[in-house]
């Protein structure tokens, strides 16, 4: 099978809002553990976002594209979702 240039960006396009909405949707699924079992988070994915629109001149910043991948602004994620640090 072969896919056109716009065919694969449609696909990844799609792929990504599903992760994003995968992770929208599992919110106690906290940045740490991600880190620990996939060596990336939601930031990993916002800092992600913010280079490929600074290699293209798009007027997106870190925060921005933070906003993006958590659905709302970071603040307010972590103040209503981010469970508090354990010790050992």
């Amino acid at each position: 099978m072969s896919l056109t240039e716009q065919q694969t960006i449609e696909l990844e396009a799609a792929a990504f809002r599903h992760l994003l909405k995968h992770l929208d949707d599992n919110k106690d699924v906290q940045n740490i553990d991600l880190m620990n079992l996939a060596g990336f988070c939601r930031n990993c994915l916002a800092k992600w976002y913010a280079a490929a629109a600074e290699e293209r001149a798009l007027d997106v910043d870190y925060e921005q594209a933070r906003e993006i991948v958590y659905g709302m602004p970071y603040a307010r994620w972590k103040a209503n979702y981010q469970a508090p640090l354990s010790m050992p």
